[in-house]
This record gives C-alpha cells, sequence and structure tokens, in this order.
C-alpha cells in the first residue's frame, strides 16, 4: 500500500499527463483519490436525514462526470483536484437543494434557522446549504479567496492543513481567513449584515 507521499507524488504526476491531454490518466486517478471524494461526500451528507435520495456514492460518480468534463482545468497537484472537487459537490447539492426545495409547496418547506448554522460543524439539513450558498455568493464578491477557505472547510470539511494545500496558501492565511469570513457571515446569517 503506497503512502500518503507516494500517492500524492502519483496523483500530481497523473494530473500532468491529464494536462497534456492524456485522457487514460484519469482512470488511473480515479482509484487513488477515490476515498479522500468518498470522505468529503460523506461529510456533505453527514447531516442529512436516514434514507436521504442523495447518497455519497451517487455524489461521488456525479462529480467525477463533472471532473471528467473539466477539459480546461490546469491541474497542478492533488489539493487543487481535490479543492475542485469538493466545489463541484457542492454546486450539485445547491442544485440537489433547490430542486428539493421548489418541488415541495412553500408550507411543507423545512424551516431554516440561519442564527443556528454553526460554520465549524457539518450542516443539519440540505436545506441549510441554501441560505450558506446565498451568504457565500456575496462573499465572493468582497473576497474570493475567503469564500474558498470557507467552501473547502465548511462544505467539505478539509482541515487547516488540506486547505492551505488545496489554495496553495499558508495554513497561517486559512486561518486569518477563516475566521474573518466567519465573523462576516454570522453577521449576515444574523441579519445584521443583510444589507451589506
Amino acid at each position: 500500500m503506497p503512502t500518503v507521499q507516494e500517492s500524492s507524488g502519483e496523483v500530481t504526476q497523473l494530473l500532468a499527463e491529464l494536462n497534456r491531454g492524456n485522457q487514460a490518466a484519469l482512470t488511473r486517478l480515479i482509484p487513488l483519490v477515490y476515498g479522500e471524494l468518498r470522505r468529503l461526500a460523506g461529510h456533505y451528507l453527514r447531516g442529512e436525514r436516514p434514507g436521504h435520495t442523495l447518497q455519497p456514492t451517487a455524489l461521488v460518480h456525479e462529480a467525477y462526470l463533472r471532473l471528467v468534463d473539466q477539459d480546461r482545468a490546469d491541474w497542478q497537484c492533488r489539493g487543487q483536484f481535490i479543492g475542485v472537487a469538493a466545489q463541484l459537490m457542492r454546486r450539485i447539492l445547491v442544485d440537489y437543494a433547490r430542486g428539493r426545495a421548489a418541488s415541495k409547496r412553500a408550507g411543507d418547506r423545512e424551516r431554516v434557522d440561519a442564527g443556528a448554522i454553526e460554520l465549524g460543524k457539518p450542516y443539519r439539513q440540505l436545506d441549510e446549504i441554501l441560505v450558506v450558498d446565498e451568504c457565500l455568493q456575496r462573499l465572493s464578491e468582497l473576497d474570493p479567496q475567503q469564500t474558498r477557505v470557507v467552501e473547502l472547510r465548511y462544505f467539505a470539511g478539509l482541515t487547516v492543513d488540506e486547505t492551505a494545500n488545496a489554495l496553495g496558501i499558508s495554513a497561517r492565511t486559512v486561518k486569518r481567513d477563516w475566521a474573518m469570513a466567519a465573523a462576516w457571515l454570522r453577521k449576515q446569517l444574523s441579519g445584521e449584515g443583510a444589507r451589506t
């Protein structure tokens, strides 16, 4: 069994092949990152009720299909690849939550207490994703890097070091961006920042 460092080196090598147009590299790449993609998907869906119709395996497969379509991506490293996968999973879940919300009558929709959302913990219900996603869209206009930090930490459950690796920044910068974004988001979620 290869070590994480060996696996990471092989992943980087396969990503370089993918950049050169070798689509067969993707077939060899997925088994190396599947466990981490599955962990990300599990994190995304951890707060959902039992019997939820979108399962981690389905989320990983949908993200895989979208990754295959990333023909213009300039893959640099394993962290960047995982970061893109996490972003794709977020988009899939937001689309899923919007579809589910649209299919429910207004009176049947779950109410989300925005003030009770805890950014350091997995979300409790899929509808919470929509609330945080709306705030992140506003934050992305102010600070795209802070948005990516929140996306990777809150949505994907990455650690500070994993987030730093995925974004190619220092862990100290991740901590600073996380603290600033979390404070801004708390203000937005409480309704105090609705007009800012």
